[in-house]
């Protein structure tokens, strides 16, 4: 199994997909691959317009897109990728329409196989078991939470310590402790923006400047920089 899970498209003040754009060219490999994109994630962006933004990108890289929105048969499209490529977005509309088009268990089984596989923001939250733990709201209400289940932890994307000065609510990080009181056998890895993760068959590296942050229940949470060995939370 083959992933590079990013926390996020863009860096402040940075072009769309320019920080993680080597790191997907260095994981893809240099020979030119057709990758197939699910842009269920964009809601205020067509599928069209978001298939060409990635397009662009992917181009500059040395690799094809083409967006799965385009297929009269999404199974078929996804059993001949040779790579997928997930956006981010809005998460219950990406998840929604994964379920909608019966792709859970075609992109489970293919990337399974080998096919690589790219995501960021909510294309890095649908590999976990399920999606609750994504930052968005519920805009759509999915068949079910299940996700690819593809890693068996759950991300926090853009995971951030802000608290703002006079913000009365609850921070990110109280919002995954309510989580795990309800989970309590779950592990949430906070990945900060600028960070990715990648699994090559049983090894996880964590690739950026920013720690990840580790929370389980009934633990402090904890601090993990790029020098941890990721690869125990495949287990």
């Amino acid at each position: 199994m083959r992933l590079l899970l990013i926390s996020n498209s863009t860096n402040a003040g940075e072009a769309y997909l320019d920080h993680p754009k080597n790191n997907i060219r260095d994981f893809l490999g240099k020979d030119r691959m057709n990758c197939l994109f699910i842009p269920y994630a964009g809601v205020t962006i067509s599928f069209d317009d978001y298939e060409a933004r990635v397009k662009e990108r992917f181009a500059e890289i040395g690799h094809d897109i083409s967006s799965i929105h385009h297929a009269s048969d999404p199974v078929a499209a996804v059993n001949e990728a040779e790579a997928i490529v997930v956006g981010g977005g809005n998460t219950f509309h990406l998840i929604k329409l994964i379920q909608d088009f019966g792709l859970i268990d075609p992109v489970r089984e293919k990337v399974l196989g080998g096919t690589p596989f790219v995501g960021w923001s909510a294309g890095s939250n649908v590999c976990c078991p399920t999606i609750r733990t994504t930052n968005d709201m519920p805009i759509l209400e999915p068949e079910s939470f299940n996700a690819f289940h593809l890693i068996p932890f759950q991300i926090n994307p853009h995971y951030t310590d802000l608290n703002p000065p006079g913000h009365a609510g609850e921070t990110r990080e109280d919002r995954i402790m309510e989580y795990l009181v309800v989970n309590p056998g779950d592990t949430v890895l906070g990945l900060r923006e600028g960070c990715m993760f990648t699994v090559e068959k049983e090894k996880m590296t964590l690739t950026g400047k920013l720690p990840v942050r580790l929370f389980r229940y009934n633990e402090t949470p904890r601090e993990l920089d790029s020098s941890h060995d990721f690869s125990q939370f495949l287990t």
